[in-house]
């Protein structure tokens, strides 16, 4: 046991950053990680494995946020815990509800930098949408979120935090599979998930662990906009439902919108769907095609997707955006009648092509539009917010 009263410095597992209070946050950490976080603290290596074990639960089926929750340690290793170790969640600047249901929040991390994720709440499911990066470095046309600079990765734990968060925001804990609102992830927040890849798979790991938040790898869709040599990676490594944001079938188009696509071409990107582990007609890859007006959404657009999925003999099926506006856009949305058009020539092929409902609009919560409030809005503005707001309240 470690000397009472004395506290050294935490050796932070694997490089991952220590708070700026110098605490180590638990929070993402695989269990050999927390196991080994302990034991650096000075714990006893045999205690260290139990007293993991106990806070894994803790943290992932009961959602504890402070070791005095922890009934099965004793009340007397508590303070010697907190002085060491945190069990965050990301900081919450603001939480906007649409009309839909839908549920935004933007986030802040303990260094300052704003992301943000977004809850979609349906009859028979709930999906949380989860961000990667702060920023994006890829620079889509028609995408919000790519008119920003990438500032950083999110780490594991920041990826995991706001999976617990929303399950706060829910009352979801203490964690059960039966009755949740929360039963689907998909890694289509903001960034690129295949350019932080490593803290994305420590992440997911800890998110489809059974004995953790405990979601099945089905119930979870990776989006990549095409990084194509780490595809097979991910589906070997990680597991989890793909999906791909082709959004056109000629070069000229996709490398216009997608600028991703001059390094990584539609051919290669499609044999990198058709290969990819685990993908069959049970687990068809997505190709999200986000309709613009006059740009992608012909019939010999349709068609020549149509071809292309063919010859790649992809289990897929196509999902349609409509194109969700936001300032300074230069792409309109097809029209309803273009879309449906579009649709049936798929659809007919005897390919699924869905289009989607936009959800969230309103809050600027759908698909390509999240980009944080501290981009559009000045910090002094968002302070005087939280202050009326505190003010309101009495």
């Amino acid at each position: 046991m470690p000397i009472p009263g004395h506290i050294d410095p935490v050796p932070v597992p694997r490089d991952l950053a220590a708070r700026p209070d110098g605490r180590v946050d638990l929070v993402g950490l695989s269990r050999d990680q927390l196991r080994e976080a302990l034991a650096a603290a000075g714990m006893e290596p045999k205690q260290a494995k139990l007293r993991a074990k106990q806070i894994w639960h803790w943290l992932y089926n009961r959602g504890a946020t402070e070791f005095t929750q922890m009934t099965d340690i004793a009340k007397a290793q508590h303070p010697w815990l907190a002085e060491r170790f945190a069990i965050s969640r990301p900081d919450v600047v603001e939480a906007q509800v649409s009309n839909d249901g839908t549920r935004k929040w933007l986030l802040r991390s303990p260094d300052g930098q704003d992301y943000e994720m977004v809850f979609i709440p349906d009859a028979d499911r709930g999906t949380l949408c989860v961000s990667s990066q702060v920023g994006c470095t890829l620079n889509c046309r028609f995408c919000h979120t790519g008119t920003m600079r990438l500032v950083r990765n999110l780490t594991a734990g920041e990826i995991v935090g706001q999976v617990m968060l929303a399950r706060d925001s829910l009352g979801e804990w203490p964690s059960q599979p039966e009755g949740r609102m929360l039963t689907n992830i998909v890694m289509m927040g903001m960034g690129e998930p295949l350019y932080n890849f490593d803290n994305v798979r420590d992440a997911l790991s800890v998110v489809m662990d059974g004995d953790g938040l405990a979601l099945s790898k089905r119930r979870i869709t990776l989006s990549t906009s095409g990084v194509v040599p780490m595809m097979a990676r991910a589906g070997e490594e990680i597991g989890v439902n793909l999906a791909v944001s082709l959004h056109a079938v000629t070069k000229d188009v996709r490398d216009e919108i997608v600028p991703l696509n001059k390094k990584y071409g539609i051919e290669e990107l499609l044999q990198a769907c058709a290969d990819y582990p685990g993908a069959n007609n049970a687990r068809r890859i997505t190709v999200e095609y986000v309709m613009l007006k006059d740009k992608n959404d012909s019939d010999a657009d349709a068609h020549e997707l149509v071809r292309l999925l063919r010859k790649y003999r992809l289990p897929a099926k196509v999902n349609l955006i409509p194109f969700n506006p936001w300032p300074g856009a230069a792409y309109e949305c097809s029209t309803p009648d273009r879309i449906r058009a579009f649709s049936n020539i798929v659809f007919e092929a005897g390919i699924s092509a869905p289009v989607r409902t936009p959800r969230g609009r309103d809050i600027d919560a759908a698909c390509g539009q999240l980009k944080t409030a501290a981009e559009k809005k000045s910090r002094a503005q968002m302070d005087r917010e939280a202050e009326q707001k505190m003010v309101a309240l009495g």
